[in-house]
């Protein structure tokens, strides 16, 4: 018996049907319903009216950059090194970077704040940026990493040929040629630190509460319905900035062909 090909899509559709599809629209029945089943937009509209939500989104909003802005710039000498054959002739040194990677989040940033207090460090905005660039600094280096490694380096070479200095090289040819990556690990950095909470719990000792602690807290209350507003809001807002960031790369990556 022969099974069309599109019979092997059939357990992935069940599959999305299951665990994205219906926690989706369970999560917007809630938003939009409050706990007598009475239809309501007083949920969603708290995301903007409340300012302990407002505050703390904008204040999440302002972590993420300032985090993503330290991968950026911690992140691309990084994978620069790690692709340059001639500044790297070591595998293992790659391998280093993914090690961290193998343990648990969580265990990482619990790992941290047990430093800091053995340092007798304070808790704060220091210890939360530390701890976040610390966890998704791997993020930002291997997408800019697999596009410098897979970077033609003939494009170097004619510049180089046609009397461009290293940093004019670097300027008109490396960088705008590893700008895909970039945004790559933008995204793959500022959205998971938008949403978090686990780390700036630890690390600030709940001084700090990130947008992702409020909603959190709001479903330890068992305000199931404010609480899936507030993930909705998020949803939509990380769904938003995906597309943008999405389409900038895409014209990034067809400029580039």
């Amino acid at each position: 018996m022969k099974f069309k090909r599109a019979s092997w899509a059939k357990p992935y559709a069940v599959f999305l049907v299951l665990f994205v599809v219906l926690p989706l629209v369970l999560v917007g029945a809630y938003a939009l319903y409050d706990g007598d089943g009475n239809f309501t937009l007083s949920n969603m509209a708290a995301f903007f009216t409340d300012p302990k939500f407002s505050d703390s989104f904008l204040l999440s909003l302002e972590i993420a950059i300032e985090n993503t802005l330290i991968c950026i710039l911690l992140g691309y000498p990084a994978a620069y090194i790690l692709a340059n054959k001639e500044l790297n002739r070591s595998a293992v040194t790659a391998l280093l970077f993914i090690l961290p990677m193998w343990i648990n989040a969580l265990m990482r940033t619990m790992a941290t704040a047990e430093i800091f207090a053995v340092l007798g460090v304070r808790y704060g905005k220091g210890t939360l940026l530390f701890g976040m660039a610390y966890d998704y600094l791997p993020f930002m280096i291997y997408p800019i990493y697999n596009v410098l490694q897979k970077m033609d380096p003939s494009y170097a070479e004619a510049a180089r040929d046609l009397g461009a200095s290293p940093s004019t090289v670097f300027r008109k040819v490396t960088l705008p040629l590893s700008l895909p990556g970039v945004m790559s690990g933008v995204l793959m950095v500022f959205m998971p630190t938008v949403s978090t909470f686990a780390i700036s719990e630890i690390l600030t000792n709940n001084k700090i509460q990130l947008f992702g602690s409020v909603i959190n807290e709001q479903f330890n209350n068992l305000m199931w319905n404010q609480g899936a507003a507030l993930s909705f809001m998020m949803l939509i807002i990380i769904g938003l900035t995906t597309v943008i960031f999405g389409s900038e790369e895409s014209v990034n990556e067809g400029g580039l062909v």
